[in-house]
């Protein structure tokens, strides 16, 4: 599977991956210690929606393009604000035009005092992430290996923060390797929050990578799954999801309100649904 973010900047599990991104990030907010937030594999931070990869896709337009101007329920609007606030600051026309990556929305979500660590290693993307965030002191990007990274950066010296693992999936046996690099990272860093993006195609395949975490020893795993039609195809992105290590004790509420609301907008067909998965939990 190849899953450069350019082609698939903006679609339904983009959505999931940054509106979760982001309460994250509103969470650490709450307390006034600065935080770290690393992104394995960050992308080029930045998309054109109207031009370019996300264009001849046009995957965008079931994903953010269905948000975009959607009549949500008061309490999923409360969930969904932090991320659907910066998309809207980088389209004040009205028109959807941009779509901002985990980086750039990240960056316009922290303080002062937060740092962030860019990893990317495809010549264009890093190229183009670079120029993005030129001269700004609080972020650093990095031409490196995004595994190599979190071995490397983790831990940080703050002992608040959020890694994301992100990874294009274009190598066999990525999930294993997610799970191995996350005990990894844990053990040198049992503190921060890590956020691992995952696509479902087969869900046999996605059930034994999350019941593979379940048996790390990892204490809090919290799951988030969004698909979005009926897994009878494994060559195709039926859904995706999100396992959350040390989630913040507030999301699983904020789970529970936000999922089957994005089933029901998201879907391409009656087998849609959401689903949150307490994947490892507190002794």
């Amino acid at each position: 599977m190849n899953y450069r973010h350019s082609y698939h900047a903006g679609n339904f599990a983009d959505v999931l991956k940054h509106v979760l991104l982001a309460r994250l990030i509103v969470h650490l907010k709450n307390k006034d210690s600065a935080f770290r937030y690393i992104d394995t594999h960050a992308g080029s931070g930045r998309y054109d929606l109207i031009g370019g990869d996300a264009e001849r896709t046009g995957e965008w337009k079931d994903g953010v393009g269905r948000v975009w101007n959607a009549a949500l329920p008061p309490a999923v609007s409360a969930v969904v604000a932090p991320w659907l606030d910066v998309v809207r600051a980088l389209n004040p026309d009205g028109a959807l035009k941009l779509y901002p990556g985990s980086p750039d929305l990240v960056r316009h979500l922290v303080r002062e005092q937060d740092r962030l660590a860019l990893c990317e290693r495809h010549p264009e993307d890093v190229r183009t992430l670079g120029r993005l965030f030129s001269r700004d002191k609080q972020v650093s990007v990095v031409d490196t290996d995004g595994w190599t990274a979190l071995n490397a950066y983790v831990p940080p010296k703050e002992r608040r923060g959020v890694v994301l693992i992100d990874p294009p999936f274009e190598q066999p046996h990525e999930l294993e390797r997610m799970a191995a690099a996350l005990v990894s990272a844990h053990k040198k860093w049992p503190t921060g929050i890590y956020a691992l993006w995952y696509p479902i195609k087969n869900p046999l395949d996605t059930e034994a990578f999350t019941r593979g975490l379940s048996k790390t020893g990892i204490k809090s795993i919290l799951g988030a799954e969004l698909m979005i039609q009926r897994p009878n195809d494994a060559r195709r992105l039926n859904g995706s999801g999100l396992a959350i290590v040390n989630p913040p004790w507030t999301l699983r509420a904020e789970l529970g309100v936000l999922m089957p609301e994005l089933a029901r907008l998201l879907a391409l067909d009656s087998h849609a649904r959401g689903r949150v998965i307490e994947i490892a939990g507190e002794d």
